[in-house]
């Protein structure tokens, strides 16, 4: 679709978060006649709706199930669920519903720059940024975007111009593009998520298998996930397109792998049955890898595999890893505080990514907690229980996890926080302290979405840090 039939339409977009903005003036300014609706009415969404009236566009607050008379197209941002009201009602007036990500696609330009795209349960963000990294090291224009927080549609219309886009994509994003076709894509692992949205595993899995329709070069799979695989043997790809797998072993033939502490290729290389080439070392990869954090070796397996699929040279994948810095917020060391690690994993929002975590310590206190999202912890608390030194439950559906502890778990102490207030996250660092003695680890890996008690992951990780801190200041205090 050109930019010009987007003119003299009108539109309404759902949402009134950073990609319903981005996705309003993007359209309004390609001179169709936009509506946004929201169902909320806080301070911030006013003053967004003010801007954007500022602009011509028109906002409704507080009433997000009609959907406004004359409306040719609905752009939703990605958390609406499908059986919204306003998506019912436009169904029954024949009018289509699409995501920004899908406005993205059609706007791109002639020879505009292919997307390397990653979807998966967890390390998605991660696996983006290196993605990212390698690609600049390799001398490429290129900027991470999509669900790691810049909208893609500001980067598709914008003046800067690409050579190659790294793009993360939410299984939410994927529900609503279905004519995106990358040149590359990756589904880094697939574990129950998002299930009170998309209804079902195999549906949630089904929107992350998107990713690989249409791919012209390469769909790399985690060799580790069957799942992964299923979706790439169910995809309908171009005519040569190759599945490439990655693995925390050696690999085989048209995979990535690791061998002694090295990564290696196996795929594109000119004779993948008997030649591997030397990517980078497992030392290269940050925060300190190796043992402690296996997820990150196998997300900077799938970068590389991206990477190499675009034709990157090795020493780039080398470069680029060494050069990667990871978010805040994700198996980040805070303090040691007699004897005693403190780390922040608030980013650690689904069982699947609090298992992985837990992995890379020997003996743990564990602070978890929060909104499941529909998520059981049965599988992570059984794989996990032997590490377990103690748990302090904090949020809203605490009492899930704490009965799988007590089912799995039941010589393991157990701190329960009947509190979801923003302090709670203090008392659970005392109570975790007191429960943790010299060469323990106090992990916060909450297994859970953080909204019951705070704004996002982000504050939470935050809170967890500054009572790591007020405990470290006041034990030196007593010296």
């Amino acid at each position: 679709m050109s930019t010009a039939q987007y003119s003299g339409k009108h539109i309404t977009v759902a949402g009134l978060g950073v990609s319903g903005v981005s996705a309003a003036r993007a359209l309004a300014g390609l001179g169709a006649r936009v509506t946004v609706v929201d169902g909320g009415d806080g301070e911030v969404l006013r003053e967004r709706a003010a801007f954007l009236d500022s602009q011509g566009i028109t906002v409704r607050l507080a009433d997000a199930d009609t959907l406004p008379e004359g409306t040719d197209l609905v752009v939703t941002s990605p958390g609406w669920r499908p059986d919204s009201p306003l998506f019912a009602a436009a169904a029954a007036a024949g009018v289509e519903v699409v995501g920004d990500v899908e406005v993205a696609w059609q706007l791109r330009g002639e020879g505009a720059a292919p997307w390397l795209a990653v979807t998966g349960t967890n390390g998605k963000t991660t696996t983006v940024q290196m993605l990212a990294s390698i690609l600049q090291a390799a001398g490429l224009r290129t900027a991470a975007v999509g669900n790691i927080g810049t909208p893609i549609i500001d980067v598709v219309l914008g003046e800067q111009q690409y050579d190659v886009l790294a793009v993360e994509l939410s299984s939410y994003q994927l529900h609503w593009a279905p004519s995106l076709r990358a040149h590359s894509a990756a589904v880094l692992n697939v574990a129950p998520d998002h299930l009170d949205w998309h209804g079902s595993l195999d549906a949630y899995a089904a929107d992350k298998g998107r990713i690989y329709e249409g791919n012209t070069i390469a769909c790399v799979y985690n060799v580790e996930d069957p799942a992964t695989e299923r979706l790439v043997m169910a995809a309908d790809v171009e005519e040569g397109c190759r599945a490439i797998g990655f693995t925390l072993g050696a690999p085989g033939p048209s995979m990535l792998g690791v061998v002694d502490d090295l990564l290696v290729d196996r795929a594109f290389v000119a004779d993948r049955h008997h030649q591997a080439q030397e990517l980078a070392q497992i030392c290269d990869i940050a925060p300190a890898a190796g043992p402690a954090a296996p997820h990150n070796i196998a997300n900077a397996l799938a970068a590389a595999a991206l990477a190499r699929a675009f034709g990157v040279e090795p020493a780039a994948v080398r470069d680029g890893l060494r050069s990667f810095r990871p978010d805040a917020h994700r198996i980040a060391h805070v303090a040691d505080v007699d004897g005693v690690a403190y780390v922040d994993d608030s980013k650690a929002t689904n069982p699947h990514a609090a298992q992985a975590s837990l992995a890379a310590y020997e003996s743990v206190v564990w602070i978890a907690g929060g909104l499941a999202k529909g998520a059981t912890f049965e599988e992570l608390v059984a794989a996990s229980a032997k590490r377990l030194r103690g748990a302090v439950l904090i949020g809203a559906d605490r009492a899930l996890i704490k009965q799988a502890l007590a089912r799995h778990a039941p010589d393991v102490p157990v701190v329960d926080l009947d509190r979801t207030d923003t302090g709670a996250m203090a008392a659970a660092v005392r109570e975790a302290t007191r429960l943790a003695g010299p060469g323990d680890t106090v992990l916060m890996a909450p297994a859970c979405a953080s909204m019951d008690m705070f704004t996002n992951y982000s504050k939470r990780g935050e809170a967890f840090a500054e009572a790591v801190r007020e405990l470290a200041a006041g034990r030196d205090g007593e010296q």
